[in-house]
């Protein structure tokens, strides 16, 4: 099975749109098409409805198969890649993942820093394009942070800090010396997936209700996130280091439930931290949480 083919198939069924996978891959419709067929005739089944564009049901059970295979190819020919003698580190990261302590780990030279969407991390690490990840997200003390099934990933917590709900510097809540977050449930809220803590997971620390947004926010750039709180765009909650000194605003601590903002170095299993890896220095990758995803 070509995998070129199959790489096609799966952006048509993703998109369900011959022309839109076109574009997304860089070939015109008509070459998209012979894909399919030549897939479909290698397999000896339709993969596919054209009126709507739609997965047959043996396109469905290909599905369930392509992801894993395009993973492991993908994984393949970046280890193959790494051994070249002038690889170097290439690390992907959360934007909020990155604290001084994780920057002032990095080596002096030879690392190559990836700044991903927070789910894209694991993901960037399970198909080989990225050596380690730093992922982040809210927790309680000491817990590890749920990761995707994308592969078999062991993660090591480099470390924890404090939180903080970041509002506008004349806002009511401004002066308080600490908020509940049951209290905030209500409020305006800016959803910030891949720069703030994500509000789902504000959401279940609640019980599972509240945290409605009144604008979404898709970049990873933190200054652009805390410049649409101080406008009184919304609330967001981040690490009380990225929120520091964002002009305009306040933060202030959270008090109520006692959680913390973790970060968490990611890595293939057999591939982790070590002589001849690349790997950051002992103080980051030293473990404090390990387990398989």
């Amino acid at each position: 099975m070509d995998p070129h083919l199959l790489r096609t198939y799966v952006t048509v069924a993703r998109l369900a749109s011959f022309s839109e996978a076109a574009r997304d891959l860089g070939y015109t419709q008509s070459a998209v098409s012979q894909h399919i067929a030549a897939l479909e005739q290698d397999l000896g089944a339709p993969l596919l409805t054209r009126r709507p564009v739609a997965p047959t049901a043996a396109g469905e059970r290909l599905l369930e198969h392509a992801g894993p295979l395009l993973l492991r190819l993908a994984a393949a020919r970046a280890d193959v890649v790494r051994t070249a003698p002038d690889h170097g580190l290439t690390l992907a990261a959360s934007p909020t993942a990155l604290t001084a302590a994780a920057l002032a780990a990095l080596p002096p030279a030879g690392v190559t820093l990836r700044v991903l969407a927070r789910d894209e991390v694991p993901a960037a690490v399970a198909a080989g394009t990225a050596d380690l990840g730093l992922v982040d997200g809210l927790a309680a003390p000491s817990d590890p942070l749920p990761l995707p099934d994308v592969a078999p990933l062991t993660t090591y917590g480099v470390g924890e800090g404090p939180v903080g709900v970041l509002l506008p510097a004349d806002h009511p809540l401004a002066r308080r010396a600490a908020l509940r977050l049951g209290d905030l449930a209500d409020a305006r809220w800016i959803d910030a997936p891949d720069t703030g803590l994500p509000l789902p997971q504000l959401r279940a620390a609640n019980g599972g209700s509240g945290f409605r947004p009144a604008l979404r926010y898709d970049g990873t750039d933190v200054r652009v996130l805390t410049a649409l709180a101080a406008a009184g765009h919304g609330l967001t909650l981040l690490p009380r280091s990225a929120a520091a000194g964002a002009p305009g605003t306040a933060t202030v601590p959270l008090g109520a439930p006692r959680l913390v903002h973790r970060v968490e170095l990611v890595h293939l299993d057999g591939r982790g931290p070590g002589p001849g890896r690349g790997a950051l220095p002992a103080r980051v990758s030293r473990p404090v949480v390990s387990r398989p995803s």
